[in-house]
């Protein structure tokens, strides 16, 4: 069955033209998808910024995960820093721990 599929796929005229056309269609939905998943981050990380000013705790503590790891927002310390201490003054535990280790590393290492 195999050899059938093989067989008349050799048997195509112009093979090269077909694949160029696939290869150019699938340059075209490739390049629109990634700048779509793009807009979407960075959507994303305008609505974190604007939840984080607005008092919402997870939030605030997401946003200082990224600014620390720099994911999707330019590594920064200062803010990373910043953001923990909002969310661990609004009552968040996990970020007190965060704050609590992101200045044990930064005082021994000197970089968050």
């Amino acid at each position: 069955m195999n050899l059938d599929f093989l067989g008349k796929i050799a048997e195509i005229e112009n093979i090269e033209l077909y694949l160029i056309v696939f290869l150019i269609v699938f340059i075209v939905w490739f390049f629109f998808n990634t700048k779509k998943f793009y807009h979407g981050e960075k959507r994303k990380i305008k609505n974190l910024h604007r939840f984080a000013r607005e008092g919402e705790v997870d939030a605030q503590a997401d946003l200082a995960k990224r600014y620390q790891k720099g994911k999707q927002v330019k590594k920064n310390c200062q803010n990373a820093a910043f953001w923990y201490q909002k969310a661990a003054f609004a009552g968040d535990v996990k970020a007190k721990g965060h704050l609590k280790k992101f200045f044990e590393k930064y005082k021994n290492k000197g970089k968050c």
